[in-house]
């Protein structure tokens, strides 16, 4: 069991950055592979960006390639989401969302844990 807490969310203008966190408590953070996901309102979730139990592998969505980089630390049982060039269109909530095992996925439904969420809103 882990349980995920989010943070870092907020309001900046278009063409600002953010950096969200996500941090970590129960089993061993390094044990799962780590996602962030958003989610608007009566949409489907969106897959945003994965990155690998080692850190050493990533995947983005199309959407944010070049913008979005996530990273973790697995010493501070944490998490990050670092954006970029921020759009309004990237208003919404963003969750994070933890796998057992090493491999990455872009597949929500092979996710075991999910945070919260975190508000995240850009003004134009």
């Amino acid at each position: 069991q882990v349980q995920l807490v989010e943070s870092g969310g907020g309001l900046v203008q278009a063409g600002g950055s953010l950096r969200l966190s996500c941090a970590a408590s129960g089993r061993t953070f390094s044990s799962y592979a780590m996602g962030w996901f958003r989610q608007v309102p009566g949409k489907e979730r969106e897959f945003v960006a994965a990155i690998r139990w080692s850190g050493d592998s990533t995947v983005y969505a199309d959407s944010v390639e070049g913008r979005f980089t996530i990273s973790r630390d697995n010493a501070k049982n944490t998490g990050y989401l670092e954006m970029n060039s921020l759009k309004p269109k990237d208003t919404t909530v963003y969750y994070c969302a933890a796998r057992t095992g090493p491999w990455l996925t872009t597949r929500g439904e092979l996710y075991d844990y999910w945070g919260q969420g975190t508000q995240v809103t850009v003004s134009s």
